[in-house]
């Protein structure tokens, strides 16, 4: 019987065991599969906190249903029926600029009537279909990208923001392609991207009228969506799926090197393991610590890859304690602004059961790559920055009732300029160690749905190698 070895219990670990384990039974072969966590705890940063009424996210808080990797995973674990979608107010996302929260516009009529933009600045945004493509062959910044094609004003206070809510970066190191391909093919096929825009509008109302649909010229939209009770059900239901016959929690892999009676050979702090596929979920700086012998060219590439810090604060209040319209998702904050905080998810506005009846919770986020000193801030002094934040965004000045404060050294990774080339390099010299596969959120996208769509790449991977 061929044997797996995944490393690494997160949403990433965890579905690649599933799959792999799926695609093994369809195709008929004998697969024996392990998965090795080093935390008793599976679910890596997924982790729903529920205390005193709240339902607080450690880490991420859902997955979009537009794209189809998650939503097939929980429909083939029969766990669709438990998903929980946002409330419409999510549609509603503000930034906050100038002293107050402007809603970000969804169509050309809002936009003209925003306060968000200044005239100059939209007059320079309705310049960008005349701006020449880019030509060049380097990896472009986010930040020279919004400079170029929608100028300073739309950089500071859209692309930013965006950024740093997403991968918690700095737009002035992290790449375009990496980052947003799909924006990047939409510069290259059409031009431009109110150029793509008119097209696709056009197609799309050409394939509707069909019976077809097509994707919206900024890419994948979508509903947020997670669990009734957190986006940790997901995790936990794939973790009681695959049982401890597949699982070994609390065992801490200390490296991986060549074997001698298979392939591959992973050593933990119990003892050793033989495999003929090895698949690290780990993040990228783990996986590189365990193939610094075995691979060191591979572990030099992948300590490469940066991470940045993130502090998540959850706030919760009495609801009447807060003279503020919380009927959104939450806001962004341009760095210009100098706020302590990157911005603030109205976490009960956009999941029902997320606070007890009469109060709401919000979740605030400090640090990322612009601020990483943040995170040694002790809790007094997180917790006093997020209420003077929140109290000139939202003029909210009670003393929250309920306050929890998770940090997470490594939060995100980011895929600073460079990080396309740095992947040509990983798949070229993998190449040379056949059974040895990479995953996670570390490569090709940092979303839930990411993780699951690199868990079946890894897992499609994984069979060909053990046929």
């Amino acid at each position: 019987m061929k044997q797996a070895i995944i490393v690494g219990g997160g949403i990433s670990g965890l579905a690649t065991a599933w799959i792999l384990r799926e695609k093994a039974r369809e195709q008929g072969i004998e697969l024996g599969i392990t998965l090795l966590e080093k935390e008793n705890r599976l679910g890596g940063k997924i982790w729903s906190i529920k205390e005193d009424g709240y339902l607080c996210e450690w880490g991420p808080n859902g997955f979009l249903d537009s794209k189809p990797q998650t939503l097939d995973l929980c429909r083939d674990l029969k766990a669709d029926s438990r998903l929980l979608r946002s409330n419409d107010n999510a549609r509603k996302r503000f930034i906050f600029s100038g002293g107050i929260l402007n809603r970000l516009p969804e169509n050309g009529p809002s936009f003209l009537k925003s306060s968000l933009i200044s005239w100059p600045g939209k007059i320079r945004l309705a310049m960008e279909p005349f701006i020449p493509q880019f030509r060049g062959e380097e990896d472009e910044t986010l930040a020279a990208f919004g400079r170029r094609r929608l100028g300073e004003e739309a950089l500071n206070k859209l692309i930013a923001p965006m950024v740093s809510g997403i991968f918690a970066g700095d737009p002035e190191t992290m790449s375009l392609k990496s980052c947003f391909p799909r924006i990047a093919e939409l510069e290259s096929e059409y031009g431009g991207l109110i150029k793509a825009m008119i097209r696709l509008a056009k197609k799309k109302k050409a394939e509707v009228a069909a019976g077809k649909a097509v994707a919206s010229a900024a890419g994948p939209a979508g509903v947020l969506t997670s669990f009734k009770g957190g986006i940790q059900d997901l995790t936990d239901i794939l973790a009681a799926e695959l049982g401890m016959t597949i699982i070994r929690s609390g065992e801490e892999v200390v490296k991986v090197s060549k074997g001698d009676s298979a392939p591959w050979r992973v050593i933990t702090a119990r003892g050793e393991l033989h495999a003929d596929a090895v698949l690290l979920a780990t993040p990228a700086y783990a996986s590189a610590d365990f193939l610094e012998e075995a691979a060191p060219s591979v572990s030099a590439v992948l300590r490469q890859i940066p991470y940045a810090t993130m502090t998540v604060v959850c706030f919760g209040y009495e609801r009447n304690q807060i003279n503020y319209d919380l009927n959104g998702f939450g806001y962004l904050s341009p760095k210009q602004e100098k706020l302590s905080t990157l911005g603030t998810l109205w976490d009960s506005s956009i999941f029902e059961g997320r606070a007890p009846k009469g109060k709401v919770l919000l979740r605030s986020m400090m640090g990322g790559a612009c601020f990483p000193q943040y995170i040694t801030l002790s809790d007094a002094e997180v917790e006093s920055r997020v209420r003077a934040d929140l109290e000139k965004t939202m003029g909210i000045t009670a003393a929250p009732s309920f306050i929890r404060i998770f940090r997470h050294d490594k939060a995100i990774p980011q895929y600073t300029v460079g990080h396309g080339k740095r992947l040509e390099a990983l798949s070229e010299l993998l190449e040379k160690h056949p059974g040895l596969i990479l995953t996670g959120n570390s490569y090709r996208g940092i979303g839930l749905n990411d993780c699951v769509a690199a868990a079946n790449r890894g897992a499609e991977e994984a069979i060909e190698i053990l046929k």
